[in-house]
């Protein structure tokens, strides 16, 4: 068996669009995470419509940051989810990533299969998950397939699907600020008030550690709605209509700051983004 840089179990959920070209700050923590040079990186491709090019891509990536290579495991139905090889694969895996694309389409292809199962027993043994936009919306119980975009919540505006349920008792959802999903994002917790919502703005991640807490990292921030004291009229609101919320808890989490999932509240945070100007003055004094 691998050795893994540690044995607690971690995920690296990315909200889309990383850096890949330059310094790829992200992905370079996620590869120091899985063990750098040692690591044993497992892709997953397969929510890509383009599956081709984000093999090469993260191949190019990974490869040029140290990793010593990196192996594809990419099902294309149920039965494939099934495959030996690539069940030995995950099950070696010091860090596995799972890329973009179709929401729906990783929901048909891994909760409840051997894939699926082996992605389990690779968080549980420490192997660091990662994913980025699909790919992190997968790792929750359940997750936003798909939902009309905008900033007013509206009743039956969100499919639900299944996730791999990595994170529980969370909805995950990504391209957060870019594409304007505030309201989807809170009719559903409204709706259920025991889930909390996080979204997260492209280029930045949460670092899950223990089940227990997140680090936010990445040049954006990470919403988290509460609202198990919110007040809705979600089960009376018509179809289409506009959802009542009054009283949610809001955090808006950059860079630095490090969340209690299970207390509900920030923990510590570290400035990361200091005012231009003094700096510029500090550097010129």
């Amino acid at each position: 068996m691998p050795r893994y840089p540690t044995t607690t179990p971690t995920l690296f959920i990315v909200g889309g669009a990383e850096d890949r070209l330059g310094k790829a700050s992200l992905l370079r923590h996620f590869l120091k995470l899985s063990g750098g040079r040692r690591a044993r990186l497992v892709l997953v491709p397969t929510a890509s419509s383009f599956q081709d090019e984000i093999v090469t891509s993260y191949t190019e990536v990974f490869t040029r940051l140290g990793a010593p290579g990196v192996e594809v495991v990419n099902p294309a139905d149920r039965a494939e989810a099934s495959d030996p090889a690539s069940v030995a694969l995950l099950d070696e895996a010091t860090g596995i990533f799972l890329s973009g694309g179709s929401q729906l389409r990783l929901s048909q292809l891994l909760p409840g299969t051997p894939v699926g199962d082996a992605i389990h027993r690779a968080h549980e043994r420490g192997c660091v998950v990662g994913g980025t936009s699909a790919g992190a919306s997968i790792m929750s119980d359940y997750m936003i397939s798909m939902g009309e975009e905008g900033v007013t919540p509206r009743q039956r505006a969100s499919q639900i699907s299944a996730g791999l349920g990595l994170l529980r008792g969370v909805v995950v959802d990504q391209h957060f600020d870019q594409r304007s999903r505030y309201g989807r994002l809170l009719s559903v917790i409204a709706a259920s008030p025991h889930l909390l919502g996080i979204g997260i703005d492209e280029d930045t991640a949460i670092v899950v550690t223990d089940r227990r807490q997140f680090a936010v990292r990445g040049t954006g921030a990470v919403f988290v709605l509460d609202c198990r004291t919110a007040r809705t009229d979600a089960p009376d609101a018509r179809a289409g209509a506009p959802v009542l919320v009054s009283g949610a808890t809001v955090h808006t989490l950059p860079a630095g700051a490090t969340f209690d999932l299970t207390e509900r509240r920030l923990t510590a945070f570290v400035e990361q983004h200091p005012d231009v100007l003094v700096s510029l003055a500090a550097a010129t004094s």
